[in-house]
This record gives C-alpha cells, sequence and structure tokens, in this order.
C-alpha cells in the first residue's frame, strides 16, 4: 500500500522531482518557501502544506530538496519546520546537496526523534529531474531505501546505495569534482577547436560517442556550441557544492588542484555577475583568457 509523500522544496530540482511523483499517482503534499510556486502542484493533484511541520505531521516520508547546509537545517529544525511533524515510523529522504558533516549530525537528530534518516543527493540536472532520470547516491540503511524505493523509482533511474547515513553526500562530491573536471575538458577542447577553424557541431559528433565523451560534453557541449546558458545547474550551485568539496578535502588532507582552479575560475565569472547562468559557462572564464568567443 503507498504511503503519504511530502516534498518540501520546489526549486530547479525538487520541482520536476515532485511533478514526477504526482505524476506516477502517489499522495503528495507540497511545500515551499515561496508559495505562489505550490499552485501549479496543487493543479496537478497534490495537496499544499502549510508549514513543513504539518506536511510531516499528515506524510509518512518526507523528502527534501533545498540548496544548502543552512536551508537544510532551517527546513527540519527552524521555526514551523519538520521535526514538528516527525515522531516514530515517519521517513526523511533529503535530497539537497549539503555537508557530509552536517547530514550525520541532522540524522543523529532525526534518529533521536525515533524518526529515520536517507540522505540521498541527486545527479543529472533539471534535465533528469524533469525526465525521472537521475542518479541518487544514498547514506542509510537498506530498510530505510527498500521503503522509499517505489518513490525514487518514480525520480531517478540509477539509485545507489553507498553506505551509512551521510555516505550519499560524500559520494555527491565525488560526482561534483568529476562534473566540473569534465566541464573544463570540454571548455578547452571546444576552444581549441573553435581556434582551429573547425566545424563545431561536426567535431563534438565525432568525439563524443568515443572514448572521450561524457555526460557534460552531450549535453552541454551543444549548449555552448548555441551560447544557450540557460541553467540544469547554476554556477551559484555549483560554486556551493565545490566548497563543500573543497571543505572536506581539506579536512582529510586531500590535494584537490583541479577543482580547487575550477573554482576559482567560476569566482571570476560569479564577480561578473553570471552566477545564475548555466554551469557550462564556465567556457566564458577560458574565452576571457584566450581572447576569442566560441562560435563566433
Amino acid at each position: 500500500m503507498a504511503e503519504k509523500i511530502g516534498f518540501l522544496g520546489l526549486g530547479i530540482m525538487g520541482r520536476g522531482m515532485a511533478r514526477n511523483l504526482i505524476k506516477a499517482g502517489f499522495d503528495v503534499t507540497v511545500w515551499n518557501r515561496t508559495a505562489a510556486r505550490v499552485d501549479e502542484f496543487v493543479q496537478a493533484g497534490a495537496q499544499a502544506g502549510a508549514t513543513p511541520a504539518a506536511v510531516a505531521a499528515a506524510c509518512d516520508i518526507v523528502f527534501v530538496c533545498v540548496s544548502d547546509t543552512p536551508d537544510v537545517e532551517q527546513v527540519i529544525f527552524g521555526e514551523n519546520g519538520a521535526s514538528g511533524g516527525l515522531s516514530a515510523g515517519k521517513l526523511l529522504v533529503d535530497h539537497s546537496t549539503i555537508s557530509p558533516q552536517a547530514t550525520k549530525s541532522i540524522a543523529e537528530r532525526v534518529n533521536a526523534l525515533g524518526a529515520r534518516m536517507l540522505d540521498a543527493p541527486v545527479s543529472g540536472g533539471s534535465e533528469g529531474a524533469a525526465k525521472g532520470t537521475l542518479s541518487i547516491m544514498i547514506g542509510g540503511a537498506a530498510e530505510d531505501i527498500e521503503r522509499a524505493r517505489p518513490y525514487l523509482q518514480a525520480m531517478g533511474k540509477t539509485i545507489t546505495h553507498v553506505g551509512e547515513q551521510g555516505a550519499g553526500q560524500m559520494v555527491k562530491l565525488v560526482n561534483q569534482i568529476l562534473v566540473v573536471g569534465n566541464m573544463l575538458a570540454a571548455a578547452e577542447a571546444l576552444l581549441f577547436a573553435q581556434a582551429g577553424g573547425l566545424d563545431l557541431s561536426k567535431a563534438l559528433s565525432a568525439v563524443v560517442g568515443g572514448a572521450a565523451g561524457s555526460w557534460m560534453l552531450s549535453n552541454r557541449g551543444p549548449q555552448v556550441i548555441a551560447r544557450d546558458w540557460r541553467p540544469g545547474f547554476t554556477i551559484d550551485l555549483q560554486q556551493k557544492d565545490l566548497r563543500l568539496a573543497l571543505t572536506a578535502a581539506d579536512s582529510m588532507g586531500v590535494p584537490l588542484l583541479g577543482t580547487s582552479m575550477i573554482f576559482n575560475l567560476y569566482r571570476t565569472l560569479q564577480q561578473q555577475g553570471l552566477g545564475s547562468e548555466g554551469n557550462h559557462a564556465l567556457v566564458k572564464a577560458l574565452e576571457h583568457l584566450a581572447g576569442l568567443e566560441i562560435g563566433k
């Protein structure tokens, strides 16, 4: 028997995820900090929750997808936070990308209420959220994942149990290190192709299916060529994740040379007011250094 589902956070990722739960026919109650965003979901068949606490009280499983560590802490433990409605037998699933250390602390507090928690960050951009094809990496107990699996399958295609509470966030940071490294490689390659006078679309078609291919190259390469900077994931959010990765790496004594450089390249774009553009706009930092533009 399907359980009652709550979803907190209807932003760039959460909106697609919540919509797929509704499309799958589940009983969904939604809440968003900006209340106007709730209307379209109610029209699609969801109920509106007045507060995170009210959603948690009315639902068996509560999914959270907000921007950063302080946002998660506020939604769960702030005034009218979800913790006010959590009790024994309830399950909280956090899809946000936040500090692994903070996640462990949050999980301990949720567990102390008698509830269970999974940290389940996602990858795949707004496209994956809309299509229900996200990759979901999960830290927590296997039995809790099985309980949530029918709902996770409505939102994602690859669902992987990676370890105990907090491990999901660590794997997401592994993902983000790879994402930006791939994007830098794609940006350099396209800049090189532009300087060499190549047909960029043909060059991309020639390499995308080979050993150099990647999700970032396939999905973001055409956007770069078209100079389409609409975000699947914004620079500002990418920077938040890289900050988390660099902080964690520093605590472990691990050098992340490339990631640190990319963080600083993105910072130059933020200083130009480009933080709301897609993370593939990384190429603009290289264009500035090279004195030429792709596609022009």
